[in-house]
């Protein structure tokens, strides 16, 4: 059974491990190893960390194993917009229904509930996840940007 909590600063190093394999062994097909490897340098344990201090950063765990992760948090300092970020599962535990359930915990967060707009920069890799979840592309934009990533969006609450 799977279950999820709030990210702790123990977490950090087990978080960095998942994301490393994850991008490892699911991003490669749709990006260079240098993406991947720069990627996996700059997310080590101290940008989790931090980034736990700046969003409500949730992490998903089978017995007591962390196997996935999602964060919100504000979209650029905004109290209406939020982003979603940070969601991985281990490739072993991929395409069993835990990235819906991290959507799920995400869509159901204090950040989501109260959002006009909710942005996911979303890997190549991902996009067809994200667009079954009803995650549309930002202005219309059908391609990755400079960062190779789509920007989709969701609006949740229309003021």
């Amino acid at each position: 059974m799977i279950t999820y909590r709030l990210f702790r600063p123990e977490d950090a190093n087990d978080v960095a491990k998942v994301i490393a394999e994850t991008l490892r062994v699911s991003n490669r097909k749709d990006y260079s190893q240098e993406y991947i490897e720069a990627d996996i340098k700059r997310m080590n344990a101290k940008f989790f960390i931090n980034k736990a201090k700046q969003t409500h950063f949730y992490v998903f765990l089978d017995a007591d194993r962390i196997i996935g992760t999602g964060a919100i948090g504000s979209y650029w300092g905004s109290t209406k917009e939020y982003s979603l970020f940070d969601i991985f599962i281990l490739p072993n535990f991929q395409h069993r229904g835990i990235g819906r359930l991290i959507i799920e915990t995400l869509e159901k967060d204090s950040y989501f509930l109260k959002a006009t707009r909710v942005e996911i920069p979303a890997s190549i890799t991902a996009l067809p996840f994200y667009q079954h979840m009803n995650y549309r592309f930002k202005d219309g934009q059908r391609k990755p940007d400079k960062e190779q990533l789509y920007r989709l969006e969701k609006f949740p609450k229309i003021d």
